[in-house]
């Protein structure tokens, strides 16, 4: 339990200090957003003094980096989950049901988990270089990497849909910038922006909207 000032100090004579802060700045992060990913805060909640900190983190954005890195983590956990429990029969079924779970469970942990979203955003360093070539997930639905970071999942569910001749590699080239800004406008939008107070059956109407737009 990260909460007790003794299983803080445990965690940390087992070499375990750096992954506590993480972990107490992701339920910082969870229901404080960004704002609440801070050292102090984050000490506290391991139960130690707020000097061991500087033993892993050199400062604030450290910290943050290390918590947005791990809300990403998460985002891509539901994405994959939701791929994997498609059941739609025949390679263009599914291939169109996939990525139709991908972008569902984007907007849906925006919207279900406000808090790691907004800092999994908070900082650049969070995030690993774009490479267009990554491809953790098996076209058949198998993940080789659980872990694998959004873009790298919306890059293997495109590439299925030209796989599955439901997209043609010319219109395949640059669908993974249009894709993931979609998403990720309709998230924020329903978020942080004008759409927030929608009602939900027009906020349904606006997903699908965004979805089904080629």
């Amino acid at each position: 339990m990260i909460g007790s000032a003794g299983s803080g100090e445990r965690a940390y004579h087992h070499g375990n200090l750096r992954e506590a802060l993480v972990e107490a700045g992701l339920q910082l992060a969870r229901t404080g957003g960004p704002g609440a990913v801070v050292l102090r805060a984050a000490s506290r909640e391991a139960g130690v003094s707020h000097n061991a900190v500087y033993r892993h983190f050199a400062g604030q954005e450290d910290l943050l980096a290390a918590v947005a890195q791990r809300c990403m983590r998460e985002l891509s956990k539901l994405m994959i989950a939701r791929m994997d429990a498609v059941t739609a029969r025949g390679r263009v079924a599914r291939a169109t049901a996939r990525l139709d779970a991908i972008g569902r469970a984007y907007i849906d942990f925006a919207r279900t988990e406000p808090g790691w979203f907004r800092t999994a955003f908070s900082s650049s360093r969070a995030h690993p270089p774009v490479t267009p070539a990554a491809d953790p997930v098996k076209p058949d639905g198998g993940t080789e990497d659980p872990l694998a970071n959004p873009y790298d999942i919306l890059v293997a569910g495109l590439d299925d849909l030209v796989e599955v001749g439901v997209m043609t590699p010319e219109n395949r080239v640059g669908a993974e910038y249009v894709s993931w800004s979609k998403v990720h406008g309709i998230s924020t939008l329903l978020l942080d922006g004008p759409l927030h107070d929608l009602p939900e059956p027009e906020v349904e109407f606006a997903i699908d909207s965004v979805l089904n737009t080629h």
